[in-house]
């Protein structure tokens, strides 16, 4: 089954944009992902296909209407289709690595992309659309981070990436940062390449690199660290600790 990604937008023309160009460009021709995309303003109300209007309770901006949204979905997305849900949102649950992996291992996925204030509070409730974000920041709307969240998941389809290795040993796919690589010159600018990954020694090297990507997370990253650090710990209890809270959460329906 080929990989499906749909876009709800005011703006098609912004898809492909360089998912069209390398790794993920090849893979759209190679025919392992494809996409659609379904201009919101279709379903506007009016002469001038209004898809937005001034908020309850007073406040700058518009809000995307509800009943508007709701139509552009219910085009996109038939009620058997079973693909998630994604609307991009500063609000939104911050987006990882786990999710990209996720998302990539299952059938597709529906991107609603937001402008102006956002959305109407119910259609994000009535839709069941989970919230994401790309960080905390803000975007002028949806379709940059929905480019950005799909870039992570089309690199994780079976046969887009050359080498499978690579992707086990990026930062976030175990936890830490990615320690840092080198490549010839060997000595440039009077900067040398740590001697150990010239050793040859490929246990020395493992576990220079493993030291190096733990150095990094704790350095930059102290949220993923603590997290890395809990899970280390969890890994290091016995099985009698840990029988109790297991039979625990399989006891439920």
């Amino acid at each position: 089954m080929t990989w499906h990604a749909s876009i709800l937008t005011l703006f098609p023309a912004m898809f492909p944009g360089p998912l069209g160009a390398s790794l993920a460009g090849r893979a759209l021709e190679d025919g392992l992902w494809r996409f659609d995309t379904h201009d919101i303003r279709d379903h506007g109300l009016g002469r001038h296909r209004t898809v937005d209007d001034t908020p309850f309770g007073g406040g700058a901006g518009m809000v995307m209407r509800a009943d508007v949204i709701a139509a552009a979905i219910a085009a996109a997305r038939a009620p058997e289709d079973a693909r998630p849900l994604i609307y991009l949102t500063p609000r939104g649950r911050l987006l990882t690595q786990a999710d990209a992996a996720r998302w990539a291992a299952g059938s597709g996925l529906v991107l609603l992309c937001g402008r102006y204030e956002g959305l109407d509070q119910r259609i994000i409730e009535a839709s069941g659309a989970e919230e994401i974000s790309i960080g905390d920041y803000v975007l002028s709307g949806g379709e940059p981070a929905a480019l950005v969240l799909l870039d992570a998941c089309l690199r994780l389809l079976p046969g887009v990436m050359g080498a499978a290795e690579s992707a086990r040993e990026e930062s976030f796919a175990e936890g830490l940062l990615e320690y840092p690589h080198y490549t010839r010159p060997a000595d440039w600018q009077g900067r040398a390449v740590p001697p150990v990954l010239l050793s040859g020694d490929h246990a020395a090297i493992r576990a220079w690199r493993q030291a190096r990507a733990e150095e990094a997370t704790r350095l930059r990253r102290p949220d993923l660290w603590a997290t890395h650090l809990a899970a280390r710990m969890a890994g290091r209890r016995s099985p009698a600790d840990i029988g109790g809270s297991v039979a625990t959460a399989s006891a439920g329906p």
